[in-house]
């Protein structure tokens, strides 16, 4: 009787969108996660996205700091705890935006 009990629970569950395994199913918001970011990185953001990155969803926030580089700054979408901060010099900031294009042009069908 408790385990059909259980699995009637997980069912349930199922079927009202909770994970049993991973029971934080919803994302912490762009609004949330910028002011996170902004605590870690002092400067302008400049640019913001959710992606999903080594099989994992993150806010990734580009700050312009104080000495005209990029800060990127990477917040895990569920937990809201700081995945990475990179300071980036221009050459790695090139390649990103030159990266971006390529992947805009790769998804709107255009070569």
């Amino acid at each position: 009787m408790k385990r059909l009990s259980i699995i009637v629970a997980i069912v349930i569950g199922l079927m009202f969108g909770i994970n049993p395994v991973n029971a934080q199913t919803k994302k912490i918001g762009m609004a949330k996660a910028r002011a996170i970011a902004a605590k870690q990185a002092a400067g302008k953001i400049e640019s913001s996205e959710l992606e999903k990155e080594g099989g994992k969803w993150i806010y990734s926030f580009d700050i312009r700091n104080g000495k005209g580089t990029i800060t990127e700054v990477n917040v895990n979408a569920y937990t809201g705890a700081i995945v990475k901060v990179e300071e980036e010099n221009k050459k790695a900031e090139a390649d990103e935006k030159r990266k971006e294009k390529s992947e805009k042009k790769t998804k709107s069908g255009k070569q």
